[in-house]
């Protein structure tokens, strides 16, 4: 039995819906960038009348908002929060789905160790999130060169682009360690939306209020699109909190999957 191979068949028809969805998302969105620059300076004037509490919490920047980076990375805002369901949802489901679904048992008593299984469940998880970000990748640099009227560093919307993948890759950290932390888990729903919608608001609230210290507990704020733009890179600090975090949480959920208890079905 491949556990690899089992579980991208089990989430080949979610997966294409959340790639087909990211992927209209930022066709249309960007489609709608010539508008938003046909007159720059009465749209900036229109946005300067919002507060600027208002700004901060959906991440727009008046410098960089009307450059097709700018304007990129104020729906990866958008993009980013759906990409978190989707990570939360497979991080979560992709091993307590075996005990909701009364099959755990059955699968251990293959030739199969338990690292393996956790192994190659994670293996299939990131392969999906990487799947869906290539594809996602492509058709924004595509959508990205047929909109903008001026040349563009690609390179730079790359690495605007994959901040969607870092955070991705947190809650899917998240979402295994808490999948074998919980005993029993009815719905992934149930607990996925709760989380990111709460790490969502909490960035927002953050912004609003001006706390830069949210930052450091908020995955949607890690990565600061102002400050890729400026500088053509990340904040090596948030890497470092970020990597450190998926390592323990990994590391947590191999120990406690190793020494759990799994109950034979009745």
């Amino acid at each position: 039995m491949n556990v690899f191979f089992r579980e991208l068949k089990a989430y080949q028809k979610s997966t294409f819906i959340w790639i087909a969805s990211l992927c209209t998302l930022v066709v249309v969105f960007l489609l709608m960038f010539p508008a938003f620059t046909k007159d720059v300076e009465a749209t900036r004037a229109i946005m300067a009348n919002l507060p600027l509490a208002v700004r901060n919490a959906l991440d727009i920047s008046l410098q960089n908002f009307f450059t097709v980076y700018g304007f990129f990375a104020y729906l990866l805002t958008f993009a980013s929060l759906a990409g978190a369901v989707q990570a939360m949802n497979i991080g979560v489901g992709i091993i307590s789905k075996e005990d909701s679904g009364k099959t755990v048992d059955f699968l251990l008593t293959k030739p199969i160790s338990r690292i393996k299984v956790v192994t190659n469940k994670i293996l299939a998880a990131v392969f999906i999130l990487l799947l869906t970000n290539l594809i996602f990748i492509l058709v924004a640099l595509s959508t990205a060169a047929m909109v903008s009227v001026s040349s563009f560093d690609a390179g730079l919307l790359l690495l605007i682009a994959l901040t969607l993948l870092f955070v991705q890759l947190f809650f899917l950290a998240f979402g295994i360690l808490l999948s074998v932390l919980i005993p029993k888990i009815k719905s992934t729903i149930s607990v996925s939306l709760p989380v990111v919608f709460g790490f969502f608001v909490i960035g927002m609230l953050g912004a609003v209020i001006g706390n830069d210290n949210v930052r450091y507990i908020c995955p949607f704020k890690f990565y600061d699109s102002n400050y890729i733009i400026d500088h053509s890179a990340y904040d090596i600090k948030f890497l470092i909190i970020e990597a450190v975090f998926i390592l323990l949480a990994i590391t947590a959920s191999y120990v406690i999957y190793l020494r759990k208890d799994i109950r034979a079905v009745s």
